[in-house]
Parts: structure tokens; C-alpha cells; sequence
């Protein structure tokens, strides 16, 4: 077990406001569908390529769409983190949104938000 505690997404975002940086290891179709603003993207796929942590990070905070990729990975995670204080969001973005929280995705040519992947499945089909 790794010693990356588990943090609320209120607690995340108060820790955001004072410095923190929110990683979001989602892939990049999952990052563009929907993502917390200012979070910086990093796969979880390309960790092993490139440390997450950038000069100037001292706390940061990881999460996925409902935190279970975050917890399955969070030793891998920390050892790539180099000496940051590092957290996981519990329930990740879903939990993130249900706290009402903001988040953001890109707008269609109508004005309308894209959604998930599976809503723009959906809409090749109508």
C-alpha cells in the first residue's frame, strides 16, 4: 500500500486555490470529452515516459473519472511524483462533479457541451 492519502474533492479544490496542481491521468479522448478547469493532463499511459511533476510543484493531487484508476496506481504514481506531497481525489471527477464542482468540455459549433465519449457515439447514430 502506498502512503497517498485519499482526499475529498473539497478538500482538493481548497488545496488547488493555494497551489496545489490537479492531475487528471485520464486518456486524452476522456480529457477532451470532459475535464476540471486548470487540471493539468497527464495519461495514465505515458507515465512511465515523463514525470507528472514539473519544477515548482510542491502538492499534487491525481485523479481519473471515478478514482479507481488513481487508486489501482497510486505507488506508481508517487514514485514518479519526485518529493511532492501527493494525493488521490476520491471519486475522481465524477465525485468532483457531484460536489458541485466546476467542470469543463469543449463546445459543439451549436453552443452545446460534447460530453462523454458515449454521447458522441450516440449522436453519430441519430
Amino acid at each position: 500500500m502506498s502512503n497517498v492519502k485519499t482526499i475529498s474533492p473539497e478538500r482538493a479544490a481548497e488545496l488547488v486555490k493555494d497551489g496545489a496542481v490537479l492531475i487528471d491521468i485520464r486518456e486524452t479522448y476522456e480529457y477532451t470529452g470532459e475535464n476540471i478547469p486548470g487540471a493539468r493532463h497527464h495519461a495514465l499511459s505515458q507515465i512511465d515516459a515523463k514525470h507528472p511533476a514539473r519544477e515548482g510543484d510542491t502538492v499534487l493531487i491525481f485523479h481519473c473519472k471515478s478514482g479507481m484508476r488513481t487508486k489501482m496506481n497510486a505507488k506508481k504514481l508517487a514514485a514518479r511524483s519526485g518529493n511532492c506531497d501527493v494525493y488521490m481525489l476520491g471519486g475522481g471527477i465524477d465525485a468532483w462533479k457531484r460536489a458541485g464542482l466546476p467542470t469543463s468540455a469543449p463546445a459543439r459549433s451549436n453552443g452545446q457541451s460534447q460530453g462523454g465519449l458515449l454521447a458522441r457515439l450516440a449522436s453519430l447514430f441519430r
